[in-house]
């Protein structure tokens, strides 16, 4: 059922829209009644592009300090999420975990999401007793693990860790953007967009792009075509980093 609201941008009215209801705290205050805590949300950002790594983080949030307007990060704006990408780290214990281009070549997307997402439960300054990750997964970690599909928009600190995980992973892209210039790192974020297939065919891929994503490996095959015999290309790759605050 369709229904009316204001958009914040314009203050007119938007008619044929869903409302869509913000994440709750309210999972985590059923365990927190039953005297399980601390209680983590997780999530990732990063599966999609073409370059770079993927992203994980781990949210505790304080239930006495929850920052208003917390929600699935695709739904807020990029200024919106830098705002409360700075509260959420004020309030809330929170880590952080990359899976490398390599590890993701070696290992696929998703089962070096699902590590990263374990490494930053694991990095929390105190393990928490529950916790909850977007999606269909679940995580081999020490403690209760449910999986929650849409959790993002669901539970308000899976949608805390979406908001530090894409964030995160954001401000690393535009640094990835001044050593590889002319790829449109900064704007597209290592997503297949025009610009960057583009870039791809011009200049070849990065040591930053995922070397068995179809795009890269026809660009890999393009540019190996037109290198002369005996010409060598190597390649390094960043170790995996993990930061956790409180």
């Amino acid at each position: 059922m369709s229904r009316e609201y204001s958009n914040e941008d314009t203050a007119k009215p938007v008619k044929g829209v869903i409302a869509v209801a913000p994440p709750s705290f309210r999972r985590e205050r059923a365990l927190i009644k039953r005297g399980i805590w601390p209680v983590a949300g997780c999530d990732e950002a990063g599966r999609g592009p073409l370059a770079g790594p993927v992203v994980a983080a781990a949210v505790v949030l304080d239930p006495k300090r929850i920052p208003k307007g917390i929600d699935d990060s695709k739904r807020l704006t990029p200024e919106r999420r830098e705002e409360l990408f700075d509260q959420i780290c004020a309030t809330a214990s929170f880590a952080v975990a990359y899976g490398s281009t390599a590890r993701i070549d070696r290992d696929n997307i998703l089962r070096a999401s699902l590590w990263a997402l374990k490494r930053a439960v694991h990095a929390l300054p105190e393990m928490p007793k529950h916790v909850f990750v977007d999606g269909r997964d679940r995580l081999d970690t020490q403690c209760d693990c449910e999986a929650v599909i849409g959790g993002d928009g669901l539970v308000v600190s899976i949608a805390a860790a979406s908001i530090i995980a894409k964030v995160t992973r954001d401000r690393l892209m535009c640094a990835l953007a001044q050593d590889c210039p002319g790829y449109g790192f900064e704007s597209h974020k290592g997503y297949s967009v025009p610009e960057h297939l583009d870039a791809l065919r011009r200049l070849g891929p990065t040591v930053h792009h995922r070397r068995l994503f179809a795009p890269v490996v026809a660009a890999r095959e393009r540019q190996s075509a037109t290198v002369e015999p005996g010409v060598v290309a190597t390649e390094s790759s960043n170790e995996v980093q993990i930061a956790a605050g409180i």
